[in-house]
């Protein structure tokens, strides 16, 4: 089966279309001289992989230096009642942009698409590198999300597109060493930059990683597609970010800057409920809308955007508060606090490297979430233990479970719903989910902060004597570096380590409910069998099945998609 695509003819080899000439097929990877689209060798896959890499590397280091440099980066610009607001217009940012980037991908194609993700990541870290005050570093962040946005969806579509959800537990490793890695040379780096240069350097390193990743991608993704015309549903986009925006600003503002029953909270959670719902009803009558209504047919994804959804929650709440435990309680440097993290990262590679190879021994997957999920409870569970003389072992136990738990179920949740949507859906539903996993950790990030907040209003006043709690404004710019702390009398200190610890805990209490409720949802999972075709493969295999050529595993797949009338492919 021929893939139609106009060729593009422009000077920087942007997207090779597939013709129908033989002489052009030809000299694509995965495609036959006739056109059809082929299974790439394991070395093109890991070229391919080389790049992906890349892109995926540059947006997971700068969620580990931020992480761990952000209690110095709040102190300079002054603001920890910001903090959360610097990872939430990141998270807000790319959330709203993730489901335009799969369409785009679908038109101009996916290499060009991802490419622009990244130089808009780069513009966005010069941005907030140079700048002055918490609200610019805000914006700018926001700009990096715009990015950020189609680097994960991208490189998340493009191993759709060349690997079969069957093999893709052979390649799983590789996503876990990439995340590994950032994990562990972001401590590093964060450390090194915020000690011996500026936090500035924790967004500037981002640029020559990024040429790099450009050249890369300009030479190694060179792969056939389909050119599909779309009509890109801005209106949709802009009803969904002012919805998700008023939302957001009412989980941060309520009940810490403004009283629930305040006119604000109540205009803002009002505008939410209108542009949230405007939006869902203008998604069933737009030509082309952002968040197709059909994708919610499919059970597998409605399941995997809810669990991606809870479980970024979940995961934002503990990689964001972890490092400011281990660095204001224990008092530990940037960098070591950052490199105490890795086993949250370690927990996650190992589980996710041998839950891939056994879904690609086996072709069952429901199991692992589920499992996962178990281990998430856990996990929060036990991180609500963490006290003013935890040792630092015994919290590497507790986030290593933590972080198998996630690992278990994050990329499950990809793989099962890149099997289930048509072939010609596989680049919006992917972002779909993606869109799920960033609404979830914005809103995560968002709610914990206010719990973190409104922990500190509730306990200081009690924990601190009063001449000292006088002084301490939680709801103004509440900023305490380790320093300062050690400059009040041992026993302000511990009253306000207390303070932050009980804090804390309700943070992480309240993260087991949703945990519970992810649990509840992945039981729900309909385990399909998993395809042996890539997403550059299945419209030649669907073909094959309508002649009788294929097996019964598959063709159970799609009587799944008649069942819920979408389109084969």
């Amino acid at each position: 089966m021929s893939i139609d695509a106009a060729p593009r003819g422009d000077a920087g080899g942007q997207d090779e279309g597939v013709d129908r000439a033989p002489s052009v097929a030809a000299t694509m990877p995965g495609v036959d001289a006739d056109g059809t689209v082929v299974a790439l060798t394991h070395r093109q896959i890991l070229l391919v992989f080389s790049g992906l890499m890349l892109g995926m590397f540059l947006a997971a280091l700068d969620q580990t230096i931020v992480g761990t440099a952000l209690p110095t980066i709040v102190n300079s610009l002054h603001g920890l009642n910001h903090m959360s607001w610097v990872v939430t217009a990141y998270l807000l940012t790319s959330t709203i942009s993730t489901p335009l980037y799969g369409k785009l991908s679908d038109q101009f194609g996916r290499k060009g698409i991802f490419q622009f993700a990244i130089v808009v990541f780069l513009v966005g870290s010069a941005l907030a590198g140079l700048s002055q005050n918490m609200f610019e570093l805000i914006a700018f962040r926001g700009i990096q999300g715009l990015g950020a946005g189609g680097l994960m969806a991208m490189a998340m579509t493009i191993i759709a597109d060349v690997v079969s959800p069957r093999e893709r537990g052979r390649y799983q490793g590789y996503f876990g060493a990439t995340f590994a890695l950032s994990s562990i040379a972001g401590p590093l780096l964060g450390g090194v930059f915020t000690t011996y240069l500026s936090w500035r350097w924790i967004f500037y390193i981002n640029i020559p990683i990024g040429i790099v990743a450009l050249v890369v991608t300009s030479a190694v993704l060179k792969l056939p597609f389909r050119r599909q015309s779309h009509r890109i549903d801005f209106l949709g986009a802009g009803l969904m970010m002012v919805g998700v925006t008023a939302a957001l600003l009412v989980t941060v503002w309520g009940g810490t800057q403004y009283a629930w029953s305040s006119p604000i909270i109540i205009v803002l959670a009002l505008a939410a409920v209108a542009f949230v719902g405007t939006f869902v009803v203008w998604e069933h009558y737009a030509a082309e809308p952002i968040l197709p209504p059909s994708l919610f047919r499919i059970g597998v994804f409605r399941t995997a955007s809810t669990v991606s959804f809870l479980l970024s929650m979940v995961m934002f709440g503990a990689i964001i508060y972890l490092p400011l435990y281990l660095q204001l309680v224990d008092g530990v440097s940037i960098m070591v606090s950052g490199l105490l993290m890795v086993p949250l990262m370690l927990g996650l590679l190992a589980s996710s490297v041998v839950s891939g190879q056994i879904v690609s021994r086996t072709g069952r997957y429901k199991a692992m979430p589920v499992v996962g999920s178990i281990l998430v409870i856990i996990g929060m569970v036990l991180l609500s233990h963490l006290g003013l003389h935890t040792p630092h072992l015994t919290m590497s136990l507790y986030v290593i479970v933590l972080g198998a738990g996630m690992g278990m179920t994050m990329q499950i949740m990809i793989l099962a719903t890149q099997n289930a949507v048509p072939a010609d859906a596989i680049g919006t539903g992917t972002a779909a989910v993606t869109f799920f996993r960033s609404l979830g950790g914005a809103f995560g990030t968002s709610l914990f902060g206010a719990v973190f907040i409104a922990g500190l209003t509730h306990w200081i006043p009690r924990l601190v004597p009063g001449a000292a709690a006088a002084n301490i404004h939680v709801n103004g710019s509440f900023s305490m570096s380790p320093a300062e702390l050690h400059a009040f009398p041992p026993h302000v200190q511990h009253g306000i380590l207390d303070s932050f610890v009980r804090s804390l805990h309700t943070v992480f209490l309240v993260g087991v409910p949703i945990a519970v409720v992810m649990f509840m949802a992945t039981l729900f999972l309909k385990e399909l069998p998993l395809r042996s075709a890539s997403g550059l493969q299945r419209p030649s295999e669907d073909v094959a099945m309508s002649m009788g050529e294929v097996g019964s595993a598959d063709a159970e797949i799609d009587e799944g998609f008649v069942d819920h009338g979408l389109p084969i492919g």
